[in-house]
């Protein structure tokens, strides 16, 4: 069975993209999830620039996981980005970070966020959601079309 969407995870520690991956595979979550490790790579994703312009294996993501504190670019700074852009400032963005200071919280909240999600210590709790965030953002939440202004 291959994924019918794409999920954009911008996250530079590389045991939360292993635990990320493993939850969603608990989760039996069929999605192509796309993984870049700092906020330009994300920012050049979403733009289909090099190397990510063949969209075909780099398909636009249904939404973005990103993390708040990365290299070359924050989280918040790509958000910043995104939402300026014309073409794409519709795209879901759910935080996922380990942050729960309220001056981030509030901060990409101004700044356009759609979610924010603390990570959890707990395995099952990160699979718990996974499932969530899969019901909310694919099953139920009806897709900004994207691309029109």
């Amino acid at each position: 069975m291959s994924a019918e969407y794409t999920i954009l995870l911008v996250e530079d520690n590389p045991k939360d993209v292993f635990l990320i991956q493993r939850a969603f595979r608990k989760a039996e979550i069929i999605a192509q999830l796309q993984v870049v490790t700092d906020g330009d790579a994300a920012v050049q994703y979403l733009a289909g620039q090099a190397p990510y312009h063949d969209r075909l294996i780099y398909p636009l993501p249904a939404f973005v996981l990103l993390d708040l504190k990365l290299p070359r670019r924050s989280g918040a700074e790509v958000l910043s980005w995104l939402r300026q852009e014309p073409m794409l400032r519709r795209l879901p963005v759910v935080i996922l970070t380990s942050s729960k200071e309220y001056r981030d919280v509030n901060q990409v909240y101004d700044l356009g966020a759609n979610a924010y999600i603390v990570k959890p210590i707990d395995f099952d709790r990160l699979v718990d959601i996974i499932k969530t965030i899969n019901l909310h953002w694919i099953i139920y939440n009806e897709k900004p079309q994207l691309g029109t202004l």
